[in-house]
């Protein structure tokens, strides 16, 4: 590995591509107090995999401080997206344990915005979720009915992307205490997760959401059915 940290490394590469231009609109776009340097999303993708593609870790520690020292230490938006980028990496397979969800709970938390917070719960929280099923299932119940509301979007958001594999029981469970909650992103998730597990099974949905139809909100409930005739 350089002797040049890999967060410096990162952070050269992405001003050598950044179009200053861009960088207002696109931190108006997401609302963002940190700023942008003006990297496109697809040079941002191409300049990580060339970076990171080359690396090894020899334990969950070793990469999980990289990530970390990536995201703590970022100044501008892009480099941030980088660490998610290093924390899916294929070489990090292995690593995607309970050990690490500590390490997400924090640039959760820290990020609180949507753009980090889903990529973290459709990737990296599902891969953990299919790793040690058990205890990230009882993890995912306890930040359902926890005070942050980024941790309760992620747990409902976890299994996104599990299709036949979704946990039912899980998925009901992460629900039920947002439910009721007037906060856009919790709604719009509630919404998004029953719209996505439709794509597998639209009859369980449609039963679902008539069941709980006085409880669940009008936007959570339009998101649900969009696409079931």
């Amino acid at each position: 590995m350089s002797a040049i940290p890999l967060a410096r490394r990162l952070r050269s590469a992405l001003e050598e591509v950044a179009e200053p231009a861009r960088a207002p609109a696109m931190q108006a776009y997401m609302k963002s107090a940190m700023p942008y340097l003006g990297v496109p999303t697809p040079v941002r993708r191409v300049l990580c995999r060339d970076l990171l593609k080359p690396l090894q870790f020899t334990s969950s520690a070793e990469w999980q401080a990289e990530v970390l020292a990536i995201w703590r230490g970022a100044e501008f938006r892009e480099e941030r997206y980088c660490a998610l980028d290093l924390a899916a990496i294929r070489q990090a397979r292995a690593f995607q344990r309970m050990d690490a969800l500590p390490m997400y709970e924090e640039m959760i938390v820290t990020g609180a915005w949507w753009d980090y917070v889903d990529t973290i719960a459709g990737q990296n929280l599902l891969a953990i979720l299919r790793a040690e099923p058990v205890p990230m299932k009882q993890a995912m119940l306890e930040w359902a009915r926890g005070g942050d509301m980024w941790k309760r979007r992620s747990a409902i958001l976890c299994q996104l992307l599990a299709k036949q594999e979704t946990d039912l029981d899980l998925l009901y469970a992460a629900i039920a205490p947002s439910m009721g909650s007037k906060e856009f992103f919790l709604r719009k998730a509630i919404g998004w997760a029953l719209r996505q597990y439709a794509r597998t099974d639209p009859a369980e949905v449609a039963r679902y959401v008539a069941a709980h139809e006085s409880e669940l909100s009008p936007l959570s409930k339009r998101e649900a059915l969009k696409h079931i005739a």
